[in-house]
């Protein structure tokens, strides 16, 4: 699947290009996303780059004081918005809570989805960034 990449590559991104995140502690990060491990690293990758697609998870392990909650009222406050979102956790209680806050204070023009991404959509962005 993918590789994790640095927070020094994608904060020298020019503002302008998307990046695809992906926030886990435990699982591969799909071809073609930026993992972020911790509630943190996501944070702060969602500070200093355009995200395009976000795929969060809700418990986040030992290495974060932060859970997929917390990354969600950071998005809501700073107004940190992607363009789309996936929920991928397999905790039906984090999954429940992260999207009615999302929902409860998305921008109209932002996609939320209540769940992971399709295999299609993982193919459609492996096989472009394989074409690029």
């Amino acid at each position: 699947m993918g590789e994790r990449h640095s927070f020094v590559q994608f904060a020298s991104m020019n503002n302008e290009d998307l990046v695809h995140l992906y926030l886990d502690d435990m699982r591969r990060c799909p071809k073609g996303f930026a993992l972020a491990r911790t509630g943190e690293e996501c944070i702060m990758l969602l500070r200093e780059c355009k995200v395009d697609i976000l795929s969060l998870d809700y418990e986040l392990g030992f290495e974060s004081k932060m859970c997929g909650r917390d990354v969600v009222m950071a998005i809501i406050l700073e107004k940190l918005y992607p363009r789309e979102v996936y929920l991928h956790t397999s905790s039906m209680f984090g999954k429940r809570e992260m999207y009615q806050l999302l929902y409860e204070h998305k921008p109209a023009d932002m996609i939320l989805h209540n769940g992971p991404m399709s295999d299609e959509t993982l193919h459609r962005i492996a096989k472009a960034v394989d074409q690029a």
